[in-house]
């Protein structure tokens, strides 16, 4: 009997809801389905995202299970449970004002800067893949685990978030992705939301890791190498 079934069984059911909710956010407010900039979209990042959890299912179950408990309700936190609160508002807003502004037509980018937009989707999922990849304790909600090390190779050897920064080269890409220069101000929320938690979150892993204060101190970059 394969003991991951559940867990995969779970991992499919959500990665189709997920999907079935962004299709929703997308169609519903743009009002039709003759757009192909999301149809795109929707085949770039439900690969990318299938690839990922197919790779973890097999290698780091333990990563997916980690993974699934995600949300508001998963943090322990309140001021965490605020701001994912305010970043899932935020990052549902990308896709609704994408919609809106393909039914009004708001924006008029040209066909490349689509195709660009999902290469950063791609760009940016790879680098969560390494992340991954590299930090198997990398959970959706801010937590320590037992025996958690601190991990500074990989990724995390460039700067202290790399989930983060490669998460956000992603989300930048989805409007572009989507023809949609004003679901930009969504994805501008949603970075600002993104900042504000991980400074939150340094402080409650300064706290409670072992080792943390030091590798912060000698990884100085949080985001972006040799700038912040």
């Amino acid at each position: 009997m394969d003991q991951n079934a559940p867990l995969r069984d779970r991992a499919f059911r959500g990665l189709a809801l997920l999907i079935a909710a962004i299709a929703v956010m997308l169609f519903l407010p743009a009002w039709t389905l003759a757009w192909w900039q999301a149809w795109l979209f929707l085949v770039v990042f439900t690969a990318a995202v299938l690839a990922i959890t197919l790779y973890f299912l097999e290698r780091d179950p333990a990563l997916i299970e980690r993974r699934m408990k995600a949300g508001p309700a998963a943090e322990t936190e309140r001021n965490q449970q605020i701001i994912q609160t305010l970043a899932s508002a935020a990052f549902a807003a990308v896709f609704i004002v994408s919609g809106l502004d393909r039914h009004f037509g708001w924006s008029h980018l040209h066909a490349a800067v689509s195709l660009a937009g999902d290469a950063l989707v791609l760009i940016g999922l790879f680098v969560v893949f390494l992340v991954f990849r590299e930090n198997s304790y990398t959970a959706a909600a801010i937590a320590v685990g037992r025996d958690q090390p601190v991990i500074s190779t990989g990724p995390y050897a460039y700067v202290r978030h790399p989930m983060y920064s490669g998460s956000l080269v992603m989300i930048l890409g989805i409007p572009l992705a989507l023809g949609s220069a004003w679901a930009l101000l969504a994805f501008a929320a949603l970075a600002a939301l993104i900042v504000v938690r991980l400074l939150e979150e340094e402080r409650f892993l300064v706290a409670g890791l072992p080792g943390y204060a030091a590798y912060r101190a000698r990884t100085p970059a949080r985001l972006i190498p040799h700038v912040w």
